[in-house]
């Protein structure tokens, strides 16, 4: 009789573990939705999609074709962040290459030009009037996310076509 009463103990022991850990598990997949919820706003509050301009699918790198144009060195704006005025001038230099699509509808009739440098002069001075505007704390907050998706935004609005579908920038430094 002890063994049944104590079997029976056990199963009723079981039982109620079983139908605790279901209410703990509801409760906790509740609360991980509505946290993930929360960050996706954060995130688009923030702007921190995946999506980059010009990134309407992806471009294998045998479909790519990259122009190298030369080191450039841009006189950043004097205004801070807060609106006062800087005391000293701050200068951004990189590198910066065009990704080009080579199986765009566009790429037969730009591409040469381009790698010709017979653009470089517009796509500087663009990339010029986009990166003036900021201060070097923004450069240095934002240069590799918005202000690069800004650069690419501005060329593809140049060259009125997204065959230029990315940019590549290196040896970025502040002075």
């Amino acid at each position: 009789m002890k063994k049944n009463l104590l079997s029976v103990l056990i199963l009723v022991l079981l039982i109620v573990n079983i139908a605790l850990s279901a209410v703990m598990m509801t409760n906790v997949i509740s609360t991980n939705q509505k946290t993930a919820a929360l960050m996706d706003s954060i995130g688009a509050a923030m702007k921190l999609e995946l999506y980059t301009p010009g990134e309407e699918t992806a471009v294998s790198i045998a479909d790519t074709d990259t122009h190298v144009m030369d080191s450039m060195t841009i006189p950043l704006s004097m205004t801070n962040a807060d609106g006062t005025a800087s005391s000293r001038q701050a200068y951004l230099a990189f590198d910066i290459s065009l990704l080009m699509d080579k199986t765009h509808e566009d790429y037969a009739t730009y591409a040469e030009a381009v790698k010709a440098g017979e653009y470089n002069s517009m796509i500087a001075d663009k990339i010029q009037q986009v990166v003036s505007n900021y201060s070097e704390a923004e450069c240095r907050a934002s240069f590799t996310g918005d202000i690069r998706n800004e650069i690419l935004t501005a060329i593809q609005d140049l060259v009125k076509s997204k065959f230029i579908y990315g940019i590549t920038l290196s040896n970025i430094k502040y002075g």
